[in-house]
């Protein structure tokens, strides 16, 4: 439905005047129901019982004209219910349905792109001040991003319109679109984390994560106890979940007693399932909250300090690792009373 808004020529210059040329009012109708296939029904009942229009539509409670104009659409010379509601059906599916997303809409959205290079929130809200009926946000994204893949004909004069977003080259994540990533069987939220790991008064609950390097090549393990926060690093040579956990468990195995670990979600930890066997318990964090286990990502961030981003691994031996492992475990803590991880910790 179009409306008339105030007068918007602040906003909008002549390129706009199709689009507002094109507004107009519409009066609000009385709304009415389709008859229902148990009413023509009814109507084929009476008929054959020799009832006249006026009579059934009594019966009904509907206008005489309604009853009317169902006969001659639907059988002037013998009504059957069950054809006349499948071929109401049908007219419904062929006749032309009404579209929101008009050529109008397509056409002011490019102008806006090309011209004045608007972000789609200011072209979805400057619409609006024209249309009641514009398109949302999310609807102009979702739009620009699928014509850009599209082979189809009609949508090849827009296949570049999103060269003139801010964030051309990369694409959003939008929508409960399932990825790609595999699953991980048998997983635990953190939420189903007892409750005494959340306290820090005992030792043997553990937060691991994994450092990637150059070309996002494995790095390395780091395994942090969240009681004493002393840190075990191991170097990664493949990233295949069988090495990583073997890894993970040789850490475990050095630790002794440790009860339980918190994992991210990365494919490497899939098989968490085999710590489960030796007696620990795992947990994850969700997806993008990294501050679940804030803990270690503390640690790594100390850890960059020797091995920035972009490192190549493959030029780094298990003795620089070892060494950088020392030095974060004899750094004195504030919360320790500046005591270091190494005299905190109970072997």
């Amino acid at each position: 439905m179009y409306k008339l808004i105030r007068e918007t020529s602040h906003i909008f210059n002549t390129e706009d005047a199709p689009l507002i040329s094109q507004l107009s009012c519409m009066n609000k109708v009385k709304s009415f129901t389709h008859l229902k296939e148990e009413e023509r029904i009814k109507i084929e009942v009476l008929l054959n019982q020799g009832f006249s229009f006026g009579s059934i539509a009594r019966t009904l409670k509907r206008p005489v004209s309604t009853i009317s104009r169902e006969i001659k659409r639907n059988g002037p010379q013998h009504y059957r219910a069950a054809r006349a509601h499948y071929c109401t059906r049908l007219r419904h599916r062929q006749k032309r349905k009404h579209t929101v997303f008009d050529q109008e809409m397509k056409d002011f959205i490019q102008l806006r792109l090309r011209s004045k290079r608007w972000s789609p929130e200011l072209i979805s809200a400057m619409g609006r001040e024209c249309r009641v009926d514009f398109i949302s946000t999310e609807w102009i994204y979702h739009w620009i991003w699928k014509t850009k893949f599209s082979q189809a004909r009609k949508d090849k004069p827009y296949r570049h319109l999103y060269e003139y977003l801010r964030h051309a080259s990369r694409r959003r994540k939008r929508g409960r679109k399932r990825h790609m990533r595999g699953n991980i069987i048998d997983r635990k939220w953190i939420e189903q984390r007892p409750t005494v790991v959340d306290q820090r008064k005992r030792q043997g609950d553990l937060e691991a994560d994994i450092i990637l390097g150059k070309d996002r090549q494995p790095g390395l393990l780091v395994a942090l106890d969240r009681s004493s926060r002393k840190t075990w690093i191991r170097k990664l040579k493949i990233k295949n979940t069988n090495y990583v956990i073997n890894k993970l468990a040789g850490i475990c195995t050095q630790i002794g007693n440790v009860k339980t670990i918190t994992l991210d979600n990365d494919q490497s930890f899939a098989e968490h399932y085999r710590l489960n066997r030796i007696g620990i318990e795992t947990f994850f964090t969700h997806p993008y909250s990294s501050q679940e286990k804030g803990s270690v990502e503390n640690r790594i961030g100390i850890i960059r300090m020797s091995f920035p981003k972009q490192t190549d691994f493959r030029k780094v031996n298990d003795e620089q690792v070892r060494q950088v492992q020392k030095l974060i475990n004899k750094r004195p803590l504030r919360m320790f009373n500046y005591n270091c991880p190494n005299e905190i910790h109970i072997s």
